[in-house]
């Protein structure tokens, strides 16, 4: 519920005070009074969706319901922005509240409420509700798996053309591996087939069901929704492919039901194995969320501060942390703590920001200790007052130039890999060559093994030794200063040389 005042605050102030002057019985009232006497409705299969975004259409509030069930009704209140949705069943209904009372419903990344209504079934006049029965009509059929008798036109839902469909994701701000799909369309019928590849510079997908039908519903609940907060939004068409012909099983391409199948690297298959290096780690939480029913995945209940311990406090400074932590999130605050400095606060925009970063980088050496990292119960990090800090302990980031994620769409989002030994070296200079990339990695203080220029020289390749000595030269070369205006820029690679 702590996303009530957010919806307010975005949609102005006529919302906030749209339910104080409806005195009807109906409707839900944001007072907590009232609000706790409706909350404590006895379970019905009807149920009040309140603080619905504006222009929402009945397609998406019947996909709030579709996982749990039939849909056997709906009203939409557009003025007040609320709906009625009837399920096919009581216990149907009671899935659906118990499940969104542990994670907040959301249409088009707005906090919605759920709740009991006081019906015990909807009576809809057919006439004025004639677009929202079409549409439901629609649904029925797809989840009956017949085809629609009114006019289709409504969705457009002419028989299902192929159990393949094409999945473009938009804003992907995280990492989606194949795992997730699965884990999230497998919630609509048996996921065969997935390839992932990228294209124009976006990452797609072919993904196959065992029936037209499930490829159908699954497009219909799942297109334009998020997989994680505010990002990562999936645009889902039918293939012209009616089947899928997958080589290998590895992290881009998977033929469930051929478990036999090479990596594709030599190896024989061991999935896990295979696997390791391409699980999202929000992956986890993801598969919680679509084993539930519902694709989106917030963040936003986690904290962005990380509390990282055990460092070497003679080495650590505030900007080697912005550094480090700065490949996996933008990082706002560090804070180095005073009376036990081999601790410090870092402070990322977000919650799946602060994950991804704990995930990669809790158990790996740095300045020669292994350093700790866990979710901090603080909220933010505090700036000292004004010449207080003497030690220079805390520092503020929030307008660093460096931030690698500020740009929606960036190329970064796409490039984000665990530390490793080997490093990705972009903006290099005209003219600089490998023997002083070479002096310049071994300077800071680790051996260098390999060396690789991609064609046009701007980038490289560089193995360091290990991976504490890679960490240590991220450190300290990411953004040094090349001269006339070009400042490299280093981050960990997937590739070997």
């Amino acid at each position: 519920m702590d996303g009530d005042v957010a919806v307010g605050v975005k949609r102005g102030s006529d919302e906030l005070n749209m339910y104080g002057s409806s005195p009807n019985s109906m409707t839900a009232n944001g007072s907590d009074s009232k609000k706790q006497r409706l909350d404590e409705s006895p379970p019905s299969r009807v149920l009040h969706i309140r603080k619905l975004p504006n222009e929402v259409s009945e397609t998406e509030v019947i996909a709030l319901g579709l996982p749990f069930g039939k849909v056997t009704n709906i009203l939409m209140l557009k003025g007040k922005n609320q709906a009625f949705l009837e399920l096919g069943t009581e216990e149907a209904a009671i899935t659906m509240v118990n499940y969104y009372t542990a994670v907040t419903p959301q249409v088009r990344n707005t906090p919605v409420f759920i709740q009991y209504s006081n019906h015990k079934e909807l009576k809809t006049d057919s006439a004025l509700n004639q677009r929202a029965q079409a549409v439901l009509q629609a649904v029925s059929a797809v989840q009956d798996g017949s085809s629609p008798s009114s006019d289709p036109g409504v969705l457009d839902l002419a028989p299902p053309p192929s159990p393949v469909l094409r999945i473009i994701i938009d804003n992907m701000f995280y990492p989606v591996t194949l795992d997730v799909l699965q884990q999230i369309f497998s919630k609509f019928g048996t996921v065969m087939k997935i390839i992932t590849f990228t294209k124009n510079n976006q990452f797609q997908a072919l993904l196959q069901f065992s029936d037209p039908v499930n490829a159908q519903q699954a497009k219909l609940s799942l297109d334009g929704q998020n997989i994680y907060n505010s990002c990562c939004t999936l645009r889902i068409d039918f293939s012209k492919l009616v089947n899928l012909n997958v080589k290998y099983n590895n992290d881009k391409s998977r033929d469930y039901t051929r478990p036999d199948l090479p990596t594709g690297d030599g190896e024989a298959t061991n999935k896990d194995h295979s696997l390791l290096g391409a699980i999202s780690p929000l992956s986890a939480a993801a598969a919680a969320a679509a084993a539930a029913g519902r694709v989106a995945l917030s963040g936003s209940g986690v904290s962005g501060v990380l509390l990282a311990s055990n460092l070497n406090e003679e080495m650590v400074t505030p900007q080697s942390l912005f550094t480090l932590f700065g490949v996996y999130g933008d990082v706002q605050r560090v804070k180095i703590l005073y009376n036990k400095k081999d601790s410090a606060l870092i402070q990322l925009s977000d919650g799946n920001q602060a994950q991804l970063a704990m995930s990669h980088l809790n158990g790996q050496k740095v300045f020669g200790k292994v350093m700790r990292v866990t979710l901090s119960k603080h909220q933010t990090v505090a700036l000292p007052r004004e010449g207080l800090d003497d030690q220079l302990l805390t520092k503020d980031f929030s307008g660093s130039p460096l931030h690698r994620f500020k740009k929606p769409g960036s190329k970064n989002f796409q490039n984000i890999f665990p530390p490793s030994a080997t490093l990705h070296l972009s903006n290099i200079r005209d003219g600089v060559g490998e023997d002083d990339l070479r002096l310049l990695f071994s300077n800071s203080g680790g051996t260098v093994k390999a060396f690789k220029f991609f064609q046009d020289r701007k980038m490289a390749l560089i193995q360091m030794s290990s991976v504490e000595e890679a960490i240590q030269a991220l450190m300290d070369l990411h953004n040094y200063d090349m001269g006339g205006n070009h400042h490299l820029k280093v981050s960990f690679s997937k590739s070997t040389i």
